[in-house]
């Protein structure tokens, strides 16, 4: 395996950077005020003007789509591992992917949609998404049963005629709050008493179909993350046309394989990137601050603490390339070892680091003065999103098991959760 990064990935890097350094990192600040004041207006959930006035000198700069490799609706699509260093630098400011069209949920839907939805859908959703004119939402994690196996999705999906009707409730529909949601990918049963991963199916609803209520918003640690949002949602006789079904009845567990798979890589690189962020301010703010006659960095315990970080964060990189490179090369149902690893190792990685450069900070560190308590609430969310820990160890178990039995193993399933 070889990682060195190519030419035109070196050049769209620095680009990226020069971006990152000329209207991102500038404009942090602009954009924790745009979404206060309109959370003093009495609405959050308002779109922030900055986002919208960088899309298009991103899309300029040829820093546009790049996740979606092998599409021909998005030519400038990387392979996984030439992305990787790119989502990286992007996962450094929470709000910067959207700039770039790269971001969460949206880069999994339009994936779900690229891979299995009819031209038809594509047409009608996958080209506003790529353009940057709409969002969308993922409906699967459900309030009432343990989400981390998705078997359990209660949500009924019933045909009636040449429509399909859903109920259920969905939670922590990711992207749900914003006013430009215009579509909901939502997976539920439509047949209870087929073979256990063909229960499910996989649905298109657009979000103004009658029925679909949004109860209300959930916080993490506090945080809304206004105005995109993580939504409780009540779907009753919501109707949408058979056609809109994805694949067809029973493929819903198929389709989340392949969907999260890439959703859990990059939620990976852009834990480095916020790795990379706490360890470059935990730096700065040793050198600059003095206690006790000499410079906090000078202490033997902060030595120890940078060196562990540098450490971990090379290591996790490393892990997340070589799974790239694997689903590249050998697919996704191949890395799914690798897959599984990073997504445990990632985010644990970034809360380590972003914990000590919290305690470099002092009491400054846990307030909104600095990135780090946003940083530290979005990865420890992310030990539970796309699947807890105790659910990719567990897979990660039985694959190793396997090789060290004589008897020709059962195949070992991807595990298809979004945790909470």
């Amino acid at each position: 395996m070889h990682f060195e990064y190519s030419e035109k990935v070196q050049a769209m890097r620095q680009r990226l950077l020069a971006f990152m350094d000329a209207h991102i990192y500038p404009n942090e600040a602009r954009f924790a005020h745009e979404v206060a004041e309109n959370r003093a207006k009495g609405n959050a959930w308002v779109p922030t003007r900055l986002i919208e006035e960088l899309k298009p000198k991103a899309r300029a700069e040829g820093l546009w789509n790049l996740f979606l490799p092998h599409s021909k609706r998005a030519p400038e699509g990387l392979s996984n591992l030439e992305y990787a260093p790119l989502c990286e630098i992007m996962g450094r400011v929470p709000f910067a992917a959207e700039v770039f069209n790269c971001n969460a949920p949206d880069t999994g839907n339009m994936e779900t949609f690229e891979r299995y939805a009819s031209e038809a859908l594509k047409d009608r959703w996958l080209e506003p998404l790529l353009r940057g004119e709409i969002r969308s939402a993922f409906l699967m994690t459900e309030p009432d049963v343990a989400s981390s196996d998705a078997t359990n999705v209660q949500c009924r999906i019933e045909r009636d005629g040449d429509h399909y009707v859903i109920n259920g409730r969905k939670w922590w529909s990711s992207g749900a709050g914003d006013p430009r949601c215009a579509v909901y990918i939502v997976m539920g049963k439509t047949d209870p008493e087929a073979p256990r991963h063909s229960q499910q199916s996989m649905v298109v609803v657009p979000a103004n179909t009658p029925g679909i209520r949004v109860i209300r918003p959930l916080s993490v640690f506090g945080y809304d993350d206004a105005p995109h949002g993580h939504m409780e949602i009540e779907l009753k006789n919501v109707r949408v046309p058979v056609d809109h079904v994805l694949l067809g009845e029973g493929r819903g567990f198929e389709i989340a394989q392949g969907r999260l798979g890439p959703g859990r890589i990059h939620h990976c690189m852009r834990s480095i990137g916020a790795a990379e962020r706490a360890l470059e301010l935990m730096c700065t703010r040793l050198n600059s601050r003095v206690a006790f006659g000499k410079p906090i960095s000078a202490q033997g315990v902060w030595r120890e603490r940078i060196a562990e970080s540098r450490i971990l964060i090379e290591q996790a990189r490393l892990l997340t390339l070589k799974a790239a490179y694997m689903m590249d090369t050998v697919g996704n149902k191949h890395a799914k070892a690798e897959i599984a690893m990073i997504k445990v190792v990632a985010p644990n990685t970034a809360l380590k680091v972003i914990d000590w450069a919290i305690q470099a900070f002092g009491a400054a560190g846990v307030s909104d003065d600095t990135p780090l308590a946003y940083a530290y609430a979005l990865q420890r969310t992310l030990r539970l999103a796309d699947g807890p820990d105790e659910v990719h160890r567990n897979a990660i178990a039985k694959l190793e098991l396997a090789r060290h039995i004589t008897a020709a193993p059962q195949d070992v399933e991807m595990p298809v959760t979004r945790g909470f």
